[in-house]
């Protein structure tokens, strides 16, 4: 499912590493999706033309929700997709349901600018 040099697929044995820990240097973007799910199929071309438009300034991290159902209820999601921006480890800001690039462009620039300060 990944694509592209700064999206990678997460998964429950890996979120802390590749998540938490690393969004220490670089804010993770975590998209929860679900292969059943129209708006999360609707959403990802969204969110991959973004990652890319970014040029890293921001990581993608693309979370089967099926395949890992305890991390979805970790943070207690309700619906997919669900997308969490994490900054220093923590959950910062997120947004469910498919979203327009302009959208999720406003709320990338809203915690990035913050991040990059």
């Amino acid at each position: 499912m990944a694509a592209g040099p700064h999206t990678i697929d997460v998964n429950e044995d890996d979120f802390a590493e590749r998540v938490l820990a690393f969004s220490a240097s670089v804010p993770v973007l975590v998209d929860f999706w679900a292969d059943w799910c129209p708006p999360c199929r609707a959403l990802t071309p969204v969110l991959e033309r973004l990652v890319a438009e970014y040029h890293g300034r921001f990581v993608l991290a693309k979370v089967d929700a099926d395949e890992n159902m305890k991390l979805a209820g970790r943070y207690q999601l309700r619906g997919f997709p669900t997308v969490i921006l994490f900054i220093n480890g923590q959950p910062v800001d997120q947004f469910s349901s498919a979203r327009s690039p302009d959208f999720v462009r406003e709320f990338l620039d809203r915690h990035l600018d913050k991040a990059q300060a």
